[in-house]
């Protein structure tokens, strides 16, 4: 029996090594062009989009949502903004430069003495006093997602802060960025919202948080990165547990 034999061309093995190589050092230009938050986007985007496909938000957006877990949400984000205040406060006592300290030091005047005002006049068109909003408990997502800020904020190092605070700002200004390109709701309300984290002003707030942590984990090691990576996707996907706690309208069970 006859059998047709097939030659096989094999390369040498410098020429392998060379390809090898050659991808090795590619791979690393890229990955040494991009920016740390750059690396975290395969990490975000999947969360950014399940909060903008989840109902409350769809709804929101396409404003038909009714006002009962909105007003649940405008309530629980009021007790958030009191320890995100706390965590302004704590970046600006471990901020490692004058500039930085400054800009935390501003970040909690303005979370204190004026979004919580706006925060109040925004509650009012929902028909919620103030005296409602200082007598709110804090829901269990609320009360888990608080308690993480401040305990990194508070026991960890400024990148660690820094991480941990990023989703708040990115998540937001995406999803209303997203909310506003599919075009505003009709009432007034929910466009403001929209309006509001999309527009310029917390655009650039959430510039200057992806470019602090870009600077931040600049010299790190891949095991703080690792650190980072995983403070971030905690507080993502807390972000998502909120909007999904106040379209269950969660309450502790005992």
């Amino acid at each position: 029996m006859k059998v047709a034999l097939q030659t096989v061309h094999i390369k040498p093995r410098s020429e392998y090594n060379w390809i090898i190589f050659t991808i090795y050092i590619i791979q690393e230009i890229t990955r040494q062009d991009m920016s740390f938050t750059d690396t975290l986007e395969p990490l975000a985007e999947p969360m950014w989009d399940a909060i903008v496909a989840h109902p409350m938000v769809e709804e929101l957006g396409a404003g038909s949502l009714d006002e009962e877990p909105f007003r649940y949400w405008v309530k629980q984000d009021y007790v958030y903004l009191i320890d995100y205040a706390r965590v302004f406060a704590h970046g600006a006592t471990k901020a490692p430069t004058l500039e930085q300290m400054g800009t935390f030091a501003e970040l909690l005047d303005s979370t204190i003495n004026t979004e919580m005002d706006l925060h109040r006049e925004y509650a009012s068109e929902f028909r919620i006093s103030e005296s409602e909003l200082e007598a709110t408990e804090p829901s269990p997502t609320t009360r888990a997602y608080t308690d993480f800020l401040v305990r990194v904020a508070a026991t960890g190092t400024f990148g660690d802060l820094v991480a941990a605070l990023l989703p708040c700002m990115w998540g937001f200004n995406e999803t209303g960025t997203q909310l506003a390109a599919q075009g505003l709701p009709d009432d007034e309300r929910y466009a403001a919202w929209v309006e509001m984290y999309a527009g310029e002003e917390f655009t650039e707030l959430t510039s200057w948080c992806k470019d602090l942590l870009d600077d931040v984990a600049a010299d790190k090691s891949e095991r703080q990165r690792e650190t980072f990576r995983s403070l971030f996707r905690t507080s993502a996907r807390y972000e998502y547990r909120f909007w999904d706690a106040a379209w269950r309208q969660e309450e502790w069970s005992i």
